[in-house]
């Protein structure tokens, strides 16, 4: 019933995936008939979403804005003296000496950086700039002409001094940005906060604090961000639009193996990543083997998810690590902190969590409605034991939240109550493309699926090729047919610094200052309507020559509510190496409905199956869209070998005012039954 009350929602979408051909079956033929008519079954609103983790420094030094690593200085350790890079020294050692001490105003952050002046510009001893200390943020920090950045530090000195805080090039030749700070003598701490104008553009800069006054001072909690960011949360706006572009359902943060670690004390814990960054600890993730600063941290992840308008999934430590786990006796504080994080999330400000929320500059709550129970920790010690202890507190507090398992239910049935069960595939392309029909079979009684990490790895991904994506295409053509029981599905890695590739292929490749999708982030775009679709029944009929085991397709129509518009889409993926001719037959639209202006192809393919993008070509492999002068509900698609095609048809205003008085129809009888 709820379905024929969406009468409206007229953009359908049809999704086919061709096996590969035998050559002597080059340009088959088949028969595709969609019946526009019937109503369908609407999708859920989150099929498609994002996964965003801690890896291949996708945060720090990533989608996170911050350019200065390291920033308090905490990442070799408590012990002092310590390594404190990347961080180094301005000047020769008769100039200048730097090292870490135990004297940061921060109790959770106690090292800071004393540097000592040992030359003077009254002796003409110092250097024109003057000595100090250097940061080159994540393999150069991106400065470009016209931008103005915030640097933020604390500072402290026995004697009154000039201190300049500049963006240089990395030999400090060419200054680009620069302010002087008067530091006054104190033995108390002071914040200090400047915004510099960059009045030229260098992509492998760094951030200098020198002196050429002799003396001694402290140095501690150094930041540096752009004042442009998306939205204004510190989120780089170039990464985070390429993310919002997808129109995803849902962000699942903040892993991932990144939540679990390698060892307990490692684990990202949700409390230390909240509140100012000054009194964040910062942790080294012992699974991915490098330091962040947590500037992306719980609160980042919920804010992000509101930003980009989709529904935040919080992946949270169940006292698993990959080595280590909590006895179910011992596992009560474990859960208290899940349920304190929910209320951080939730909670009223005159809450404990929920006013430290507010603190941060966001009284309302967070629309958090989903949580997962750890992250591929099923077949560890003492998980199902564990899990119950978080669902049953979790429910009793917050009824509405829905629960999602580690343990795969579409085999056979859970032993233990959830809402949904995750389920992760990495493997080859013929192997997933084959599991276009994973789902069709599973059980519909049960907790609901989550496809939370999916993508081709090994060597027929490359580092992101088009044969991965075409799989890809094809495996969620098989979710929009199965999204009665999978609610959500997303690719991973999302993100990987060129500098740091831990995980191979990922979605979005950047450096300081470029950034280009892979095939695989590409493919995502010709799914980005499924989102609360109606998937409509289609069918596939073939000559005596074409397999229709070698077919699959799904239909779904779809109103875009944001540019009032309505649509016909058929979508096909061909797998195969020789094109196909495809004849479409839609019923329930006349060519009279159509609007050849508004209507459009869009096809991804290349010369190479495994062709990639790159910095020098970011766009070799990735949609073309041209008008579709031809566009008739009756009509031929040629599907190019190895090529993903997309027609979308526009449609007039009759057929939405037939849709219109069809919904008042049903209403009426709804109304009246």
């Amino acid at each position: 019933m709820v379905d024929m009350m969406n009468m409206t929602s007229l953009l359908m979408i049809l999704v086919v995936a061709v096996i590969t051909v035998p050559a002597q079956l080059a340009h088959a033929t088949v028969t595709l008939a969609v019946n526009a008519s019937d109503p369908g079954r609407q999708m859920p609103s989150t099929l498609f979403g994002l996964f965003f983790e801690e890896i291949n420094h996708a945060g720090s030094g990533g989608l996170w804005a911050e350019l200065v690593q390291n920033r308090g200085f905490e990442a070799g350790g408590q012990n002092t003296p310590s390594i404190f890079e990347p961080w180094y020294k301005v000047g020769d050692q008769l100039q200048v000496s730097i090292g870490t001490e135990l004297s940061s105003p921060f109790q959770r952050n106690p090292v800071a950086l004393k540097i000592e002046v040992l030359c003077d510009s009254g002796d003409n001893s110092c250097p024109s700039g003057g000595v100090g200390a250097a940061n080159p943020g994540f393999w150069g920090m991106s400065i470009v002409a016209g931008s103005t950045y915030k640097v933020e530090l604390w500072v402290r000195s026995k004697t009154s001094f000039s201190l300049s805080v500049a963006f240089t090039s990395s030999d400090g030749t060419t200054v680009l940005a620069q302010s002087h700070l008067s530091v006054e003598a104190s033995e108390e701490w002071s914040k200090r906060s400047v915004v510099v104008a960059a009045t030229s553009t260098d992509h492998n800069a760094r951030l200098a604090l020198t002196s050429a006054t002799r003396g001694v001072f402290w140095v501690d909690q150094v930041s540096a961000l752009p004042t442009d960011t998306y939205k204004g949360h510190g989120f780089r706006k170039e990464l985070a639009t390429m993310i919002a572009d997808l129109k995803p359902g849902f962000l699942r943060f903040p892993g991932g193996c990144y939540v679990e670690g390698q060892r307990m004390a490692n684990a990202f814990r949700w409390r230390d990543s909240v509140g100012p960054y000054e009194e964040r600890p910062g942790h080294y993730g012992d699974v991915w083997n490098y330091w962040t600063d947590d500037g992306f941290g719980y609160f980042e992840g919920l804010q992000l998810a509101e930003d980009l308008g989709t529904a935040p999934i919080w992946v949270f430590n169940n006292g698993v690590s990959h080595e280590q786990s909590v006895a179910t006796e011992l596992i009560g504080p474990f859960v208290q902190n899940v349920l304190d994080g929910i209320e951080f999330a939730r909670g009223p400000v005159d809450s404990t969590w929920g006013a430290v929320r507010a603190e941060m500059g966001h009284p309302e709550p967070f629309q958090l409605q989903h949580v997962a129970v750890g992250n591929e920790d099923c077949n560890k010690p003492y998980y199902t034991s564990n899990y119950m202890e978080f669902y049953n507190a979790i429910k009793l507090k917050y009824p509405d939240i829905q629960i999602i398992s580690n343990c795969d239910a579409s085999i056979a049935p859970l032993d233990h109550p959830a809402d949904l069960y995750d389920y992760h595939i990495y493997t080859n392309a013929k192997n997933l493309f084959a599991m276009r029909h994973q789902f069709d079979h599973s059980s519909r009684s049960g907790p609901k699926a989550f496809v939370s990490e999916y993508a081709v790895t090994g060597t027929d991904s490359g580092t992101g090729s088009l044969y991965a994506a075409l799989a890809e295409a094809a495996f969620l053509i098989g979710i929009e047919l199965n999204s009665d029981l999978v609610q959500m599905a997303s690719y991973a890695p999302l993100f990987v610094n060129a500098n740091d590739r831990r995980w191979n292929p990922d979605a979005i490749v950047f450096n300081s200052n470029q950034q280009y999708g892979t095939p695989s982030y590409w493919m995502q775009h010709f799914f980005k309507s499924s989102n609360g679709a109606h998937l409509i029944p289609s069918t596939v009929q073939a000559d005596s020559s074409t397999s229709l085991a070698s077919i699959i397709t799904s239909a779904v129509r779809f109103h875009n509510a944001s540019s009032g518009m309505e649509y016909l889409i058929v979508k096909a993926v061909n797998f195969g190496n020789t094109s196909l001719n495809v004849n479409l037959a839609v019923t329930g639209i006349s060519a009279s409905n159509i609007i050849p202006g508004e209507s459009n192809i869009m096809v991804m393919t290349s010369s190479g199956v495994m062709d990639e993008n790159s910095f020098t070509n970011p766009v070799k492999v990735a949609p073309q869209v041209s008008k579709a002068t031809n566009a008739a509900p009756n009509m031929e698609l040629v599907l190019p070998a190895n090529s993903i095609v997309a027609l979308e048809l526009g449609l007039a205003p009759a057929l939405s005012s037939r849709s219109e008085s069809l919904t008042k129809f049903v209403d009426t009888f709804i109304s009246t039954s």
